[in-house]
């Protein structure tokens, strides 16, 4: 294979991007294991791209000596030390006088692959945030649950009998079905057959078991409420058992009592305000209890107020295939199809994916910054800042410089360089690169190039 001299990625674009789920950069194949690693997590989890001659970290474009041998190799490495199969798209590319190979891999539908040296317990690796993790029991179970398109709360609980659901408490939650019957039951799921017995199955349990703490005593949340910015002193806190959605009401009410502690001054009297957006962590709130992991064990979901911001915190990574940027633009994947369907009945869910979309649209329209999010460990967390958000103040300069990187533009496709900027706003290159290395800490500006002395570097507008 000859290498391409048009890169079949936006290699420009990646170098801007800092590593994380679906990217990395490796300077090359000197610690195969772990290129390894990465293609199995990548295949596993969302996919990826996996691209080597790049330093990671400086992402400085180092190339490789010969890239053809090194194809080779890699080929070779994935065939004999990869189970089930895997087959990613390999690509040489030229980029200046350097030359990369750009491995691209898509979710495997044959998940999980694992390393035949360390056998399908010990060789499976998933990626969280931008490190590979070796996937526990459980993970390894969802995955091949997914592969088989099931989900946990739709599993039959054997040791249980139909009485362990508290059927007035059901038939009272959909009053526009009337009293509800085994028959109704089963049509949401609640029972399932299992030889010739019915039985709850987990979502049934844990929506309306009469004892769900029984089989599953980590489903609960835990609320607390902190004199600062960190966990070193609680003032209050709350345990909220039982039923899943009444825990969830008990949890909302927890929030809703400590709302309401801000306080705003007008001409004329105090007003009391709330400091929280209570609309946004409800939604947050449901959408952790919807997609928890209610195989891990050992944590509830946790729901942490701190002076300056809210944290909702629930066991279970994002599905395989699923990105932060996917639930941010609102397309989701049920983990639990039983929950998720009850919930919608229930009016806690207007449509799938929505939730998170008006939780951010409610904190952006009370001045405050969307919500952040992160995969922690096996834990997935949302954060809401209280602060009010402000734009980085920019002045004259800095303004005459974005204003060279408009839509439209060469600039904002090409980028710039330390001498055009500098020629552009009349300032010396010197002056220049403080301000775009200013610029380049608030996040406002990417930068591509080996070095400060380097000709070719560009700086691009983030948008």
């Amino acid at each position: 294979m000859l290498p391409s001299s048009v890169p079949s990625v936006d290699l420009i674009g990646l170098l801007q991007r800092p590593e994380g789920k679906t990217l990395e950069f490796k300077r090359d194949l000197s610690s195969p294991e772990k290129v390894l690693h990465t293609l199995i997590a990548f295949a596993n989890t969302a996919g990826g791209l996996l691209v080597i001659g790049v330093e990671n970290g400086t992402k400085r474009v180092r190339g490789l000596l010969d890239p053809l041998k090194e194809e080779e190799r890699l080929a070779s490495l994935i065939s004999d030390r990869i189970a089930p199969r895997l087959i990613p798209t390999v690509d040489v590319i030229a980029w200046r006088s350097a030359q990369l190979i750009v491995v691209e891999v898509f979710p495997s539908s044959n998940r999980p692959h694992y390393l035949k040296n360390l056998g399908p317990e010990e060789g499976v690796f998933v990626r969280i945030g931008s490190t590979n993790r070796k996937a526990d029991v459980a993970l390894m179970q969802e995955l091949r649950r997914m592969a088989s398109n099931e989900t946990f709360d739709e599993s039959p609980l054997a040791e249980f009998d139909s009485e362990a659901l508290d059927f007035r408490v059901a038939s009272e939650s959909f009053p526009a079905r009337g009293p509800l019957k085994k028959a109704d039951l089963q049509t949401l799921r609640l029972l399932t057959s299992h030889g010739r017995r019915l039985v709850p199955t987990v979502g049934g349990l844990l929506l309306f078991g009469r004892q769900p703490e029984q089989r599953f005593p980590d489903a609960w949340i835990q609320c607390g409420r902190f004199k600062g910015t960190n966990k070193a002193e609680i003032t209050d806190s709350a345990e909220c058992r039982g039923m899943l959605q009444k825990s969830l009401e008990a949890a909302y009410e927890f929030i809703k009592r400590h709302a309401m502690q801000g306080m705003a001054i007008d001409e004329l009297r105090r007003v009391e305000q709330a400091s929280i957006p209570l609309r946004a962590v409800r939604e947050l709130l449901v959408n952790a209890v919807v997609h928890a992991d209610y195989a891990q064990q050992g944590a509830p979901i946790r729901v942490s107020l701190f002076d300056d911001r809210i944290e909702i915190e629930n066991p279970g990574v994002l599905l395989a295939g699923l990105t932060i940027d996917d639930i941010r633009q609102g397309i989701s994947r049920l983990r639990n199809r039983v929950i998720g369907r009850v919930f919608k009945e229930l009016g806690y869910i207007e449509q799938w994916g929505s939730g998170i979309q008006r939780a951010t649209a409610e904190c952006e329209a009370a001045g405050l910054a969307a919500p952040e999010f992160e995969e922690r460990g096996f834990r997935f967390r949302v954060s809401v800042r209280l602060e009010k958000h402000r734009a980085a103040q920019m002045d004259e300069v800095d303004a005459h410089i974005r204003k060279l990187f408009a839509p439209d533009t060469p600039a904002a496709k090409n980028g710039l360089s330390t001498a055009q900027i500098a020629a552009a706003v009349k300032l010396t290159t010197r002056s220049v690169r403080t301000r775009m290395g200013k610029l380049v800490k608030q996040g406002q500006v990417t930068v591509v190039g080996k070095n400060e002395r380097d000709p070719q570097r560009k700086y691009y507008w983030q948008r």
